[in-house]
């Protein structure tokens, strides 16, 4: 019975981890543009698909990971994974999401060098970042539906648009002011 239930477990987790390294492998193969145009992506897969995050948690991580060093998509991958499974979890993860932008980008960067003056290509690019400013817009959508909740927080939003776009304050400093303010206004 209890060889029987150790088994059970064990395939379980092993399920997880597998699920776990396919689902940020997706999201590294399938995502362009960089780690905010990831948002979208990866909270359809963690969020909606998998539920492994409610969204409040989801939106909890991308702070967490845009107040920490290093691309925003890897912090995120790190810490969904830990949540998810452990250590081993973050390492499967984290790995999952940049293995397959690893592999891409050494064959496009061959291409790239080869190919950078042929008109498709140039073409091709001008027609991919457009897409990747639409793909951000839509994570800040999806995002702010859950966190802008009220007439405080749409002004703490607007003045942290005006202190980057405008006055180019520090992200980190004012995720740090606006967690202070939090802590007073809502603790």
């Amino acid at each position: 019975m209890g060889l029987r239930t150790k088994s059970i477990t064990d395939g379980w987790i092993a399920n997880m981890y597998i699920k776990l390294l396919v689902s940020f492998m997706k999201i590294g193969a399938f995502s362009f543009g960089g780690g905010y145009a990831m948002i979208p992506l990866i909270s359809r897969e963690i969020v909606e698909t998998r539920g492994w995050l409610s969204m409040p948690e989801f939106i909890d991580v991308i702070a967490i990971s845009q107040g920490t060093p290093g691309p925003i998509a890897i912090n995120a991958a790190t810490y969904v994974g830990y949540k998810v499974g452990g250590v081993a979890g973050s390492a499967l993860a984290t790995a999952g999401v940049v293995f397959p932008s690893f592999i891409i980008l050494i064959i496009l960067g061959m291409l790239f060098l080869r190919f950078r003056e042929v008109g498709f290509v140039k073409d091709m690019f001008s027609g991919i970042r457009p897409t990747v400013v639409a793909l951000i817009a839509a994570a800040a959508f999806s995002v702010a539906s859950t966190s802008v909740t009220g007439v405080v927080p749409a002004i703490v939003s607007g003045a942290v648009i005006i202190g980057i776009l405008k006055f180019r304050l520090d992200p980190v400093l004012l995720l740090i002011a606006s967690g202070v303010m939090g802590f007073f206004l809502y603790g």
